[in-house]
């Protein structure tokens, strides 16, 4: 089975966090499901190194790594996935040009079933932190 070495930030404003719902997709399980943004590391490239990237490039934003959050792992019935999520900061506008939606949720309103399977784990954490 394939694995995927993925870095997702986690976006804090106030206290909502940002959510990509991701749109069609040929696995199922993840279709429509929110998402922290982020993506795959590339060979050469650090976690925080390819964080950044993925979000100038699904976001068109200028980010900062703050630090790490979680790292998780998931095995979904077609590939595994090991996500690390990470605290960022935009440091300029952002637009949505990759997901179906962005939103802004309310740390109290989270819930981790509405999430790819991969990221509720985190959402489960940010539940009880805050």
């Amino acid at each position: 089975m394939p694995h995927l070495h993925v870095v997702g930030a986690v976006v804090l404003r106030g206290k909502e966090v940002l959510a990509a719902r991701r749109g069609e997709s040929r696995y199922s399980y993840v279709a429509h499901k929110f998402e922290f943004v982020g993506g795959k590391v590339e060979q050469g490239e650090s976690e925080e190194e390819a964080l950044v990237r993925e979000l100038r490039e699904e976001l068109g934003v200028k980010a900062r790594v703050i630090g790490h959050f979680k790292t998780v792992s998931h095995d979904y019935p077609d590939f595994s996935i090991t996500l690390s999520a990470y605290f960022c900061e935009f440091l300029s506008d952002f637009s949505c040009t990759e997901h179906e939606e962005l939103r802004w949720i309310p740390l109290s309103e989270l819930d981790p079933e509405a999430w790819a399977p991969a990221d509720a784990p985190l959402v489960q954490s940010l539940k009880t932190m805050f």
